[in-house]
Protein backbone atom coordinates (compact mmCIF):
# COMPACT_ATOMS: atom_id res chain seq x y z
CA UNK A 1 0.00 0.00 0.00
CA UNK A 2 1.24 3.50 -0.88
CA UNK A 3 1.31 6.23 1.75
CA UNK A 4 0.42 8.82 -0.91
CA UNK A 5 -2.87 10.68 -0.55
CA UNK A 6 -5.64 8.71 -2.29
CA UNK A 7 -6.91 10.12 -5.58
CA UNK A 8 -10.12 9.82 -7.56
CA UNK A 9 -12.38 6.99 -6.49
CA UNK A 10 -9.78 6.04 -3.90
CA UNK A 11 -10.72 9.08 -1.81
CA UNK A 12 -13.12 8.97 1.14
CA UNK A 13 -13.52 5.21 1.29
CA UNK A 14 -16.58 3.94 3.16
CA UNK A 15 -15.83 2.90 6.70
CA UNK A 16 -16.08 -0.90 6.89
CA UNK A 17 -12.82 -1.39 8.77
CA UNK A 18 -11.30 -2.75 5.56
CA UNK A 19 -10.30 -0.06 3.09
CA UNK A 20 -9.43 -2.43 0.26
CA UNK A 21 -12.83 -4.09 0.50
CA UNK A 22 -14.51 -0.68 0.55
CA UNK A 23 -12.79 0.28 -2.70
CA UNK A 24 -13.50 -3.12 -4.23
CA UNK A 25 -17.19 -2.68 -3.40
CA UNK A 26 -17.18 0.89 -4.73
CA UNK A 27 -15.67 -0.22 -8.05
CA UNK A 28 -18.13 -3.07 -8.42
CA UNK A 29 -21.09 -0.76 -7.92
CA UNK A 30 -19.57 1.76 -10.35
CA UNK A 31 -19.15 -1.07 -12.86
CA UNK A 32 -22.90 -1.61 -12.73
CA UNK A 33 -23.24 1.83 -14.34
CA UNK A 34 -21.05 0.74 -17.26
CA UNK A 35 -17.78 2.40 -16.27
CA UNK A 36 -14.58 0.73 -17.40
CA UNK A 37 -11.61 0.18 -15.10
CA UNK A 38 -9.77 2.82 -17.13
CA UNK A 39 -12.51 5.39 -16.50
CA UNK A 40 -12.53 4.61 -12.79
CA UNK A 41 -8.79 5.21 -12.57
CA UNK A 42 -9.06 8.82 -13.73
CA UNK A 43 -9.09 12.06 -11.77
CA UNK A 44 -12.66 12.56 -10.57
CA UNK A 45 -14.41 15.91 -10.88
CA UNK A 46 -17.66 16.32 -9.00
CA UNK A 47 -20.32 18.41 -10.74
CA UNK A 48 -22.96 19.93 -8.47
CA UNK A 49 -26.41 19.60 -10.04
CA UNK A 50 -28.89 22.25 -8.85
CA UNK A 51 -31.50 21.72 -11.54
CA UNK A 52 -35.07 21.75 -10.27
CA UNK A 53 -38.51 22.01 -11.84
CA UNK A 54 -39.20 24.61 -9.15
CA UNK A 55 -36.20 26.79 -10.05
CA UNK A 56 -36.70 28.78 -13.24
CA UNK A 57 -33.27 30.40 -12.89
CA UNK A 58 -31.69 26.95 -13.22
CA UNK A 59 -33.54 25.44 -16.14
CA UNK A 60 -30.37 25.57 -18.23
CA UNK A 61 -28.39 23.54 -15.67
CA UNK A 62 -28.70 20.19 -17.54
CA UNK A 63 -27.06 21.78 -20.59
CA UNK A 64 -24.33 23.29 -18.42
CA UNK A 65 -23.65 19.91 -16.81
CA UNK A 66 -23.22 18.34 -20.23
CA UNK A 67 -20.76 21.06 -21.21
CA UNK A 68 -18.81 20.72 -17.96
CA UNK A 69 -18.62 16.95 -18.42
CA UNK A 70 -17.34 17.45 -21.95
CA UNK A 71 -14.55 19.69 -20.65
CA UNK A 72 -13.58 17.20 -17.95
CA UNK A 73 -13.42 14.30 -20.39
CA UNK A 74 -11.44 16.33 -22.94
CA UNK A 75 -8.88 16.81 -20.17
CA UNK A 76 -8.79 13.12 -19.30
CA UNK A 77 -10.87 13.22 -16.15
CA UNK A 78 -14.03 11.46 -15.00
CA UNK A 79 -16.97 13.81 -14.34
CA UNK A 80 -19.51 12.70 -11.74
CA UNK A 81 -22.62 14.82 -11.28
CA UNK A 82 -24.64 14.73 -8.08
CA UNK A 83 -27.70 16.67 -6.84
CA UNK A 84 -27.94 19.11 -3.98
CA UNK A 85 -30.57 21.44 -2.60
CA UNK A 86 -31.71 24.04 -5.15
CA UNK A 87 -33.07 27.41 -4.02
CA UNK A 88 -35.35 29.71 -6.01
CA UNK A 89 -36.35 33.04 -4.49
CA UNK A 90 -40.04 33.24 -5.53
CA UNK A 91 -41.12 29.69 -4.66
CA UNK A 92 -39.87 29.06 -1.10
CA UNK A 93 -41.73 29.68 2.15
CA UNK A 94 -41.03 31.61 4.27
CA UNK A 95 -38.19 32.76 1.97
CA UNK A 96 -35.09 31.42 0.25
CA UNK A 97 -32.72 33.04 2.77
CA UNK A 98 -34.12 30.74 5.45
CA UNK A 99 -32.65 27.80 3.51
CA UNK A 100 -29.35 29.25 2.27
CA UNK A 101 -27.45 27.66 5.15
CA UNK A 102 -29.23 24.35 4.58
CA UNK A 103 -27.98 24.32 1.00
CA UNK A 104 -24.49 25.24 2.19
CA UNK A 105 -24.56 22.39 4.71
CA UNK A 106 -25.83 19.90 2.13
CA UNK A 107 -23.24 20.95 -0.45
CA UNK A 108 -20.37 20.92 2.05
CA UNK A 109 -21.33 17.46 3.28
CA UNK A 110 -21.62 15.95 -0.20
CA UNK A 111 -18.40 17.55 -1.48
CA UNK A 112 -16.53 16.43 1.64
CA UNK A 113 -17.89 12.90 1.81
CA UNK A 114 -17.79 11.75 -1.80
CA UNK A 115 -14.72 10.75 -3.84
CA UNK A 116 -13.74 13.80 -5.87
CA UNK A 117 -10.44 15.52 -6.53
CA UNK A 118 -12.14 18.80 -7.41
CA UNK A 119 -15.65 20.10 -7.93
CA UNK A 120 -17.52 22.34 -10.34
CA UNK A 121 -20.28 24.29 -8.59
CA UNK A 122 -23.21 25.10 -10.88
CA UNK A 123 -25.53 27.71 -9.42
CA UNK A 124 -27.18 31.00 -10.22
CA UNK A 125 -30.23 32.03 -8.22
CA UNK A 126 -29.71 34.55 -5.41
CA UNK A 127 -28.88 32.33 -2.41
CA UNK A 128 -27.39 29.47 -4.44
CA UNK A 129 -24.05 31.07 -5.29
CA UNK A 130 -23.26 32.23 -1.72
CA UNK A 131 -24.35 28.86 -0.33
CA UNK A 132 -21.98 27.08 -2.71
CA UNK A 133 -19.07 29.41 -1.95
CA UNK A 134 -19.63 28.97 1.78
CA UNK A 135 -19.65 25.20 1.30
CA UNK A 136 -16.56 25.22 -0.89
CA UNK A 137 -14.54 27.11 1.70
CA UNK A 138 -15.63 24.80 4.52
CA UNK A 139 -15.07 21.59 2.52
CA UNK A 140 -11.84 23.09 1.13
CA UNK A 141 -11.88 20.88 -1.96
CA UNK A 142 -10.52 22.65 -5.10
CA UNK A 143 -13.56 24.26 -6.70
CA UNK A 144 -14.57 26.11 -9.86
CA UNK A 145 -17.87 27.95 -10.21
CA UNK A 146 -20.22 28.15 -13.19
CA UNK A 147 -23.28 30.37 -12.93
CA UNK A 148 -26.36 29.97 -15.09
CA UNK A 149 -26.07 33.58 -16.28
CA UNK A 150 -28.61 36.39 -16.60
CA UNK A 151 -31.76 36.26 -18.71
CA UNK A 152 -31.95 38.41 -21.82
CA UNK A 153 -34.11 41.52 -21.85
CA UNK A 154 -37.37 41.32 -23.75
CA UNK A 155 -38.70 43.84 -26.27
CA UNK A 156 -42.24 44.77 -25.32
CA UNK A 157 -44.29 47.53 -26.94
CA UNK A 158 -41.38 49.88 -27.43
CA UNK A 159 -39.51 49.22 -24.17
CA UNK A 160 -37.11 46.65 -22.80
CA UNK A 161 -38.13 44.52 -19.85
CA UNK A 162 -36.39 41.97 -17.63
CA UNK A 163 -37.10 40.70 -14.15
CA UNK A 164 -37.20 42.00 -11.61
CA UNK A 165 -36.67 45.77 -11.44
CA UNK A 166 -39.26 46.14 -14.18
CA UNK A 167 -41.56 43.78 -12.24
CA UNK A 168 -41.44 46.15 -9.28
CA UNK A 169 -41.79 49.26 -11.44
CA UNK A 170 -44.94 47.96 -13.10
CA UNK A 171 -46.35 46.65 -9.83
CA UNK A 172 -45.85 50.05 -8.20
CA UNK A 173 -47.68 51.68 -11.11
CA UNK A 174 -50.47 49.13 -10.78
CA UNK A 175 -50.83 49.89 -7.05
CA UNK A 176 -50.91 53.60 -7.88
CA UNK A 177 -53.70 53.05 -10.39
CA UNK A 178 -51.58 54.01 -13.42
CA UNK A 179 -51.71 50.48 -14.90
CA UNK A 180 -54.90 48.50 -15.37
CA UNK A 181 -55.39 44.91 -14.27
CA UNK A 182 -55.56 43.82 -17.91
CA UNK A 183 -52.25 45.54 -18.59
CA UNK A 184 -50.47 44.10 -15.53
CA UNK A 185 -51.63 40.60 -16.53
CA UNK A 186 -50.24 41.14 -20.01
CA UNK A 187 -46.92 42.44 -18.69
CA UNK A 188 -46.65 39.41 -16.41
CA UNK A 189 -45.77 37.23 -19.41
CA UNK A 190 -43.29 39.74 -20.83
CA UNK A 191 -40.99 40.24 -17.84
CA UNK A 192 -38.98 37.01 -17.92
CA UNK A 193 -38.87 35.29 -21.30
CA UNK A 194 -35.58 33.35 -21.36
CA UNK A 195 -33.66 31.06 -19.08
CA UNK A 196 -31.41 32.70 -16.51
CA UNK A 197 -31.33 34.86 -13.43
CA UNK A 198 -32.74 38.40 -13.17
CA UNK A 199 -31.48 40.51 -16.05
CA UNK A 200 -30.41 43.47 -13.90
CA UNK A 201 -27.71 44.04 -11.29
CA UNK A 202 -29.69 42.23 -8.61
CA UNK A 203 -28.36 39.77 -6.08
CA UNK A 204 -27.72 36.92 -8.52
CA UNK A 205 -25.64 39.06 -10.89
CA UNK A 206 -23.89 40.84 -8.01
CA UNK A 207 -22.85 37.50 -6.49
CA UNK A 208 -21.70 36.21 -9.88
CA UNK A 209 -19.45 39.26 -10.25
CA UNK A 210 -18.16 38.78 -6.71
CA UNK A 211 -17.43 35.07 -7.32
CA UNK A 212 -15.41 36.03 -10.39
CA UNK A 213 -13.56 38.75 -8.46
CA UNK A 214 -12.69 36.33 -5.67
CA UNK A 215 -11.21 34.02 -8.31
CA UNK A 216 -13.66 31.12 -8.52
CA UNK A 217 -14.42 31.56 -12.23
CA UNK A 218 -13.17 33.37 -15.34
CA UNK A 219 -14.15 37.03 -15.50
CA UNK A 220 -16.42 36.63 -18.53
CA UNK A 221 -18.29 33.90 -16.67
CA UNK A 222 -19.93 36.51 -14.45
CA UNK A 223 -22.04 38.13 -17.13
CA UNK A 224 -22.44 36.03 -20.29
CA UNK A 225 -26.17 35.69 -21.00
CA UNK A 226 -27.75 32.38 -20.05
CA UNK A 227 -28.90 31.71 -23.60
CA UNK A 228 -25.66 32.67 -25.36
CA UNK A 229 -23.40 29.95 -26.75
CA UNK A 230 -20.54 31.47 -24.75
CA UNK A 231 -22.24 30.23 -21.59
CA UNK A 232 -21.76 26.61 -22.72
CA UNK A 233 -18.18 27.28 -23.78
CA UNK A 234 -17.50 28.79 -20.35
CA UNK A 235 -18.94 25.64 -18.73
CA UNK A 236 -16.77 23.42 -20.92
CA UNK A 237 -13.70 25.44 -19.96
CA UNK A 238 -14.63 25.10 -16.29
CA UNK A 239 -14.60 21.33 -16.72
CA UNK A 240 -11.16 21.50 -18.34
CA UNK A 241 -9.76 23.73 -15.62
CA UNK A 242 -11.24 21.69 -12.78
CA UNK A 243 -9.39 18.57 -13.94
CA UNK A 244 -6.15 18.51 -12.01
CA UNK A 245 -7.01 21.63 -10.04
CA UNK A 246 -4.90 21.88 -6.87
CA UNK A 247 -5.48 25.30 -5.33
CA UNK A 248 -8.00 25.17 -2.46
CA UNK A 249 -10.71 27.74 -1.66
CA UNK A 250 -9.00 28.60 1.63
CA UNK A 251 -6.07 29.89 -0.44
CA UNK A 252 -8.38 32.03 -2.56
CA UNK A 253 -10.53 33.79 0.03
CA UNK A 254 -8.13 36.10 1.84
CA UNK A 255 -8.47 39.53 3.41
CA UNK A 256 -7.15 41.06 0.18
CA UNK A 257 -9.54 39.19 -2.11
CA UNK A 258 -12.40 40.03 0.27
CA UNK A 259 -11.55 43.73 0.00
CA UNK A 260 -11.44 43.41 -3.79
CA UNK A 261 -14.93 41.90 -3.68
CA UNK A 262 -16.14 44.78 -1.51
CA UNK A 263 -14.72 47.28 -4.01
CA UNK A 264 -16.52 45.57 -6.87
CA UNK A 265 -19.78 45.48 -4.93
CA UNK A 266 -19.58 49.23 -4.42
CA UNK A 267 -18.58 50.02 -8.01
CA UNK A 268 -21.42 47.89 -9.37
CA UNK A 269 -24.03 49.67 -7.28
CA UNK A 270 -24.70 46.06 -6.34
CA UNK A 271 -27.22 44.33 -4.13
CA UNK A 272 -27.41 44.96 -0.39
CA UNK A 273 -27.85 41.20 0.02
CA UNK A 274 -24.24 40.77 -1.04
CA UNK A 275 -23.15 42.37 2.24
CA UNK A 276 -24.78 39.56 4.23
CA UNK A 277 -23.51 36.88 1.85
CA UNK A 278 -19.96 38.25 1.76
CA UNK A 279 -19.95 38.36 5.55
CA UNK A 280 -20.93 34.67 5.62
CA UNK A 281 -18.33 33.74 2.98
CA UNK A 282 -15.67 35.65 4.90
CA UNK A 283 -16.75 34.00 8.14
CA UNK A 284 -16.22 30.53 6.66
CA UNK A 285 -12.63 31.56 5.91
CA UNK A 286 -12.11 32.87 9.44
CA UNK A 287 -12.33 36.50 8.30
CA UNK A 288 -14.67 39.32 9.24
CA UNK A 289 -16.40 41.76 6.93
CA UNK A 290 -16.10 45.09 8.71
CA UNK A 291 -19.10 47.34 7.92
CA UNK A 292 -17.14 50.42 8.93
CA UNK A 293 -14.37 49.45 6.54
CA UNK A 294 -16.99 48.93 3.81
CA UNK A 295 -18.37 52.37 4.53
CA UNK A 296 -14.92 53.96 4.35
CA UNK A 297 -14.26 52.21 1.03
CA UNK A 298 -17.59 53.50 -0.26
CA UNK A 299 -16.36 57.09 0.08
CA UNK A 300 -13.46 56.43 -2.31
CA UNK A 301 -15.03 53.90 -4.70
CA UNK A 302 -17.20 55.37 -7.48
CA UNK A 303 -20.18 53.62 -9.03
CA UNK A 304 -19.04 52.85 -12.58
CA UNK A 305 -21.78 50.54 -13.89
CA UNK A 306 -24.96 52.09 -15.26
CA UNK A 307 -27.45 49.25 -14.87
CA UNK A 308 -30.86 48.86 -13.32
CA UNK A 309 -31.98 49.20 -10.57
CA UNK A 310 -29.69 52.23 -10.12
CA UNK A 311 -29.20 53.02 -13.82
CA UNK A 312 -30.61 52.18 -17.22
CA UNK A 313 -28.92 49.10 -18.67
CA UNK A 314 -29.31 45.33 -18.31
CA UNK A 315 -26.79 42.59 -17.63
CA UNK A 316 -26.49 41.72 -21.30
CA UNK A 317 -25.41 45.35 -21.89
CA UNK A 318 -22.76 45.05 -19.17
CA UNK A 319 -21.42 41.85 -20.72
CA UNK A 320 -21.15 43.24 -24.24
CA UNK A 321 -19.77 46.53 -22.92
CA UNK A 322 -16.68 44.73 -21.64
CA UNK A 323 -17.97 43.11 -18.46
CA UNK A 324 -15.82 42.41 -15.46
CA UNK A 325 -12.49 42.86 -17.24
CA UNK A 326 -13.40 46.42 -18.24
CA UNK A 327 -14.74 47.22 -14.77
CA UNK A 328 -11.71 45.84 -12.93
CA UNK A 329 -9.37 47.74 -15.24
CA UNK A 330 -11.05 50.99 -14.20
CA UNK A 331 -10.78 50.00 -10.53
CA UNK A 332 -7.21 48.68 -10.73
CA UNK A 333 -5.76 51.56 -8.70
CA UNK A 334 -7.94 50.54 -5.73
CA UNK A 335 -7.47 46.77 -5.99
CA UNK A 336 -5.02 44.25 -4.57
CA UNK A 337 -3.68 43.04 -7.91
CA UNK A 338 -1.55 40.27 -6.40
CA UNK A 339 -4.51 38.11 -5.32
CA UNK A 340 -4.71 34.80 -7.18
CA UNK A 341 -7.58 32.79 -8.64
CA UNK A 342 -8.12 29.03 -8.45
CA UNK A 343 -5.70 28.52 -11.33
CA UNK A 344 -2.90 30.61 -9.80
CA UNK A 345 -3.33 33.67 -12.03
CA UNK A 346 -2.99 37.04 -10.33
CA UNK A 347 -5.74 39.59 -10.67
CA UNK A 348 -3.34 41.76 -12.67
CA UNK A 349 -2.87 38.92 -15.16
CA UNK A 350 -6.60 38.31 -15.38
CA UNK A 351 -7.40 41.98 -16.06
CA UNK A 352 -4.85 42.24 -18.87
CA UNK A 353 -3.11 45.24 -20.38
CA UNK A 354 -6.05 47.54 -21.06
CA UNK A 355 -6.45 46.61 -24.71
CA UNK A 356 -9.97 45.28 -24.13
CA UNK A 357 -13.10 46.77 -25.66
CA UNK A 358 -15.29 48.97 -23.46
CA UNK A 359 -18.61 50.69 -24.12
CA UNK A 360 -18.78 53.80 -21.95
CA UNK A 361 -22.57 53.81 -22.15
CA UNK A 362 -22.65 51.15 -19.45
CA UNK A 363 -19.15 51.03 -17.93
CA UNK A 364 -17.93 54.50 -17.07
CA UNK A 365 -14.33 55.69 -16.80
CA UNK A 366 -12.98 56.06 -13.27
CA UNK A 367 -12.80 59.86 -13.66
CA UNK A 368 -16.31 60.09 -15.13
CA UNK A 369 -18.42 57.83 -12.88
CA UNK A 370 -22.14 57.32 -12.53
CA UNK A 371 -21.68 58.66 -9.01
CA UNK A 372 -18.37 59.61 -7.34
CA UNK A 373 -19.01 57.47 -4.27
CA UNK A 374 -20.02 53.85 -3.73
CA UNK A 375 -23.55 52.52 -3.69
CA UNK A 376 -23.74 51.43 -0.02
CA UNK A 377 -23.36 53.06 3.37
CA UNK A 378 -23.33 51.64 6.88
CA UNK A 379 -25.37 53.26 9.64
CA UNK A 380 -25.02 53.05 13.42
CA UNK A 381 -26.94 54.53 16.32
CA UNK A 382 -29.42 53.85 19.08
CA UNK A 383 -31.72 51.96 16.69
CA UNK A 384 -28.86 49.95 15.14
CA UNK A 385 -26.03 49.50 17.67
CA UNK A 386 -24.42 46.79 15.52
CA UNK A 387 -25.13 48.44 12.21
CA UNK A 388 -27.53 48.70 9.29
CA UNK A 389 -27.17 49.17 5.53
CA UNK A 390 -28.64 51.69 3.09
CA UNK A 391 -28.19 51.53 -0.70
CA UNK A 392 -27.77 55.21 -1.42
CA UNK A 393 -27.28 54.62 -5.14
CA UNK A 394 -30.91 53.44 -5.31
CA UNK A 395 -32.31 55.98 -2.83
CA UNK A 396 -33.72 59.51 -2.98
CA UNK A 397 -31.09 62.07 -1.88
CA UNK A 398 -33.77 64.40 -0.53
CA UNK A 399 -34.56 61.75 2.10
CA UNK A 400 -30.95 61.19 3.23
CA UNK A 401 -31.40 63.58 6.19
CA UNK A 402 -34.81 62.79 7.61
CA UNK A 403 -36.48 62.89 11.02
CA UNK A 404 -40.14 61.98 11.49
CA UNK A 405 -42.62 59.93 13.46
CA UNK A 406 -42.81 56.26 12.53
CA UNK A 407 -45.47 53.72 11.67
CA UNK A 408 -44.44 50.30 13.01
CA UNK A 409 -45.53 46.97 11.54
CA UNK A 410 -45.03 43.99 13.83
CA UNK A 411 -44.09 41.36 11.25
CA UNK A 412 -44.86 40.66 7.61
CA UNK A 413 -48.41 39.50 8.32
CA UNK A 414 -49.19 42.78 10.08
CA UNK A 415 -47.66 44.65 7.15
CA UNK A 416 -49.79 42.79 4.60
CA UNK A 417 -52.92 43.29 6.68
CA UNK A 418 -52.63 47.05 7.25
CA UNK A 419 -50.49 48.63 4.52
CA UNK A 420 -53.44 49.47 2.25
CA UNK A 421 -55.87 50.49 4.98
CA UNK A 422 -57.29 53.82 3.88
CA UNK A 423 -57.26 54.90 7.54
CA UNK A 424 -53.55 54.12 8.05
CA UNK A 425 -52.10 57.18 9.79
CA UNK A 426 -49.22 57.87 7.41
CA UNK A 427 -48.18 60.61 5.02
CA UNK A 428 -45.20 61.04 2.72
CA UNK A 429 -42.95 62.08 5.63
CA UNK A 430 -43.75 59.08 7.85
CA UNK A 431 -40.93 56.60 8.46
CA UNK A 432 -42.32 53.11 8.01
CA UNK A 433 -40.69 50.39 10.13
CA UNK A 434 -41.04 46.62 9.81
CA UNK A 435 -39.76 44.57 12.75
CA UNK A 436 -39.64 40.87 13.65
CA UNK A 437 -38.55 39.88 10.15
CA UNK A 438 -34.85 39.13 10.79
CA UNK A 439 -32.96 35.82 10.62
CA UNK A 440 -34.24 34.68 14.04
CA UNK A 441 -37.86 35.35 13.20
CA UNK A 442 -40.31 32.87 11.65
CA UNK A 443 -40.16 35.08 8.54
CA UNK A 444 -36.52 34.05 8.03
CA UNK A 445 -35.14 37.44 6.90
CA UNK A 446 -37.21 37.80 3.70
CA UNK A 447 -36.93 40.46 1.01
CA UNK A 448 -39.72 42.41 2.68
CA UNK A 449 -37.64 45.47 3.61
CA UNK A 450 -38.88 47.19 0.48
CA UNK A 451 -42.20 48.00 2.14
CA UNK A 452 -44.75 48.97 -0.50
CA UNK A 453 -45.86 52.57 -0.59
CA UNK A 454 -49.35 52.58 1.01
CA UNK A 455 -51.89 52.50 -1.78
CA UNK A 456 -53.52 55.78 -0.79
CA UNK A 457 -50.13 57.54 -0.98
CA UNK A 458 -49.11 55.79 -4.20
CA UNK A 459 -52.30 57.03 -5.83
CA UNK A 460 -51.45 60.52 -4.62
CA UNK A 461 -48.12 60.34 -6.46
CA UNK A 462 -45.72 59.38 -3.65
CA UNK A 463 -42.82 57.44 -5.21
CA UNK A 464 -40.50 56.94 -2.22
CA UNK A 465 -40.56 57.01 1.57
CA UNK A 466 -38.02 56.18 4.27
CA UNK A 467 -38.46 52.53 5.20
CA UNK A 468 -36.55 50.51 7.81
CA UNK A 469 -36.40 46.88 8.86
CA UNK A 470 -34.31 44.02 10.22
CA UNK A 471 -34.78 42.03 7.00
CA UNK A 472 -33.55 42.36 3.42
CA UNK A 473 -34.76 43.72 0.11
CA UNK A 474 -34.28 42.40 -3.38
CA UNK A 475 -31.18 43.54 -5.18
CA UNK A 476 -33.51 44.56 -7.99
CA UNK A 477 -35.39 47.05 -5.79
CA UNK A 478 -34.90 50.77 -5.28
CA UNK A 479 -35.89 53.35 -2.69
CA UNK A 480 -34.69 54.92 0.56
CA UNK A 481 -34.64 51.67 2.47
CA UNK A 482 -32.60 50.92 5.62
CA UNK A 483 -31.93 47.19 5.98
CA UNK A 484 -30.38 44.53 8.21
CA UNK A 485 -30.88 46.56 11.41
CA UNK A 486 -28.86 44.72 14.03
CA UNK A 487 -29.47 43.34 16.57
CA UNK A 488 -32.81 42.36 15.10
CA UNK A 489 -36.08 42.71 17.00
CA UNK A 490 -36.39 38.96 17.72
CA UNK A 491 -32.96 39.09 19.41
CA UNK A 492 -34.13 41.87 21.71
CA UNK A 493 -32.43 44.69 19.83
CA UNK A 494 -33.70 48.28 20.18
CA UNK A 495 -35.86 47.74 17.09
CA UNK A 496 -38.05 45.43 19.20
CA UNK A 497 -39.08 48.40 21.33
CA UNK A 498 -39.90 50.88 18.57
CA UNK A 499 -43.58 51.84 18.60
CA UNK A 500 -45.84 53.75 16.25
CA UNK A 501 -45.57 57.47 16.98
CA UNK A 502 -41.92 57.37 18.07
CA UNK A 503 -39.58 59.77 16.33
CA UNK A 504 -36.69 58.33 14.34
CA UNK A 505 -33.76 60.18 12.77
CA UNK A 506 -31.80 59.04 9.69
CA UNK A 507 -28.63 60.86 8.70
CA UNK A 508 -26.66 59.52 5.76
CA UNK A 509 -24.17 62.37 6.19
CA UNK A 510 -23.42 61.39 9.80
CA UNK A 511 -24.04 57.66 9.17
CA UNK A 512 -26.49 57.54 12.07
CA UNK A 513 -29.82 55.86 12.74
CA UNK A 514 -31.45 56.78 16.01
CA UNK A 515 -34.64 56.00 17.88
CA UNK A 516 -35.47 59.24 19.74
CA UNK A 517 -36.99 57.69 22.86
CA UNK A 518 -35.75 58.44 26.37
CA UNK A 519 -34.00 55.72 28.35
CA UNK A 520 -36.72 55.43 31.01
CA UNK A 521 -39.33 54.65 28.36
CA UNK A 522 -36.98 52.17 26.70
CA UNK A 523 -36.30 50.46 30.02
CA UNK A 524 -40.03 50.03 30.64
CA UNK A 525 -40.53 48.58 27.17
CA UNK A 526 -37.60 46.17 27.61
CA UNK A 527 -39.05 44.96 30.89
CA UNK A 528 -42.39 44.23 29.22
CA UNK A 529 -40.87 42.48 26.20
CA UNK A 530 -41.49 38.76 25.65
CA UNK A 531 -38.83 36.82 23.71
CA UNK A 532 -40.03 34.80 20.70
CA UNK A 533 -41.10 31.19 21.17
CA UNK A 534 -38.59 28.56 20.09
CA UNK A 535 -39.82 26.41 17.15
CA UNK A 536 -40.63 22.84 18.11
CA UNK A 537 -38.53 20.88 15.65
CA UNK A 538 -36.60 20.51 12.43
CA UNK A 539 -34.71 23.09 10.43
CA UNK A 540 -36.66 25.99 11.96
CA UNK A 541 -35.48 25.04 15.43
CA UNK A 542 -31.87 24.57 14.34
CA UNK A 543 -31.88 28.01 12.72
CA UNK A 544 -33.42 29.59 15.81
CA UNK A 545 -30.76 28.06 18.05
CA UNK A 546 -27.76 28.70 15.80
CA UNK A 547 -28.25 31.63 13.43
CA UNK A 548 -25.96 34.65 13.69
CA UNK A 549 -27.00 38.24 13.12
CA UNK A 550 -26.69 40.02 9.78
CA UNK A 551 -23.21 41.54 10.36
CA UNK A 552 -21.86 38.00 10.76
CA UNK A 553 -23.64 36.87 7.61
CA UNK A 554 -26.66 35.19 9.25
CA UNK A 555 -24.72 31.91 9.09
CA UNK A 556 -25.19 29.09 11.58
CA UNK A 557 -22.66 29.33 14.38
CA UNK A 558 -21.72 25.65 14.34
CA UNK A 559 -20.78 25.93 10.66
CA UNK A 560 -18.22 28.69 11.25
CA UNK A 561 -14.57 27.89 12.06
CA UNK A 562 -14.93 28.81 15.73
CA UNK A 563 -18.21 26.91 16.00
CA UNK A 564 -19.74 29.40 18.38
Amino acid sequence: MSDAEPKGLGKNAANYGDREFALYLRRSFAASMGYTRDALSRTTVGVVDTASDLNNCHRSVPDLIDAVKRGVMLSGGLPLAFPTVSLCEPVLNPCSMHYRNLMALDTEAMVSAQPMDSVVLIGGCDKTVPAQLMAAISADVPAVMVVTGPMSANRYQGERLAACTDCRRYWARYRAGDVTEARINEVENALAVTAGTCGVMGTASTMACIAATLGFMPLEGASAPAVHADRLRIAEEAGRLATGLKRRPSEIVTLKSLENAMRVLLALGGSTNAVVHLAAIAGRAGLKLDLKRLDAMSEETPVLVDLKPTGEGYMEDFHFAGGMRALLWELRGLLHLDTVDVHGLTLAERIGDGSHFVDRTYIKAFDNPVTPVGGLVALYGSLAPDGAILKRSAATPALFEHEATCMVFDGVEDLARRIDDENLAVDANTIMILKNAGPLSPAGMPEAGYLPIPRKLARAGVKDMVRMSDCRMSGTAFGTVVLHISPEAAAGGPLAFAETGDRVRLSVKDRTLDLLVDEATMAARRAAWTPPVKPKRGWDRLVFEQVNQAPEGADLRFLTPCGE
